[in-house]
């Protein structure tokens, strides 16, 4: 049939890695259960419980993720999260979404699901978004909402 079943090479309960650049925190990622599939063709690391992801900049300012299910695939440097994914920063701006995908080398969040953004300026929906970690170039597709006017 060609169907092929496999295991993780790694499993770990209640995990709190730290990522490091030269000697600065750039991410903590904390999760109840991740399954790291290290030996299969295209590898990943898969977070079947949710996890929690805090993104430090070089400022150490902090962008918030969380997802009730996550997997890493290791070749390409992307994060599916999936299922109530919110992300949020220090500055009161937040994204819920259904699924978001992170593209680690970018540092670049994309998604074509419907979203509810939140900021101190008010609240948009739409369906379809890509966006910096910091939310500081957004890109939106099919938006309503009210948004206060800087001016």
């Amino acid at each position: 049939m060609g169907i092929s079943e496999f295991t993780p090479s790694g499993d770990a309960d209640s995990i709190n890695l730290k990522y490091t650049d030269s000697g600065r925190i750039t991410a903590n990622l904390v999760s109840p259960k991740m399954l790291d599939y290290a030996t299969v063709e295209f590898p990943f690391t898969e977070f079947p419980k949710g996890m929690h992801l805090t993104l430090y900049d070089k400022n150490g300012k902090q962008t918030y993720i969380d997802a009730d299910y996550a997997v890493r695939y290791k070749i390409t440097d992307m994060i599916d999260l999936q299922g109530h994914v919110k992300i949020s920063n220090q500055n009161g701006e937040q994204l819920e979404t259904e699924q978001l995908y992170y593209d680690q080398k970018n540092e670049w969040f994309f998604t074509e699901k419907k979203f509810k953004f939140t900021s101190p300026k008010g609240v948009s929906y739409g369906e379809g978004i890509d966006f910096s970690k910091d939310f500081k170039k957004v890109n939106s597709q099919k938006v309503s909402g009210l948004v206060q006017s800087s001016e």
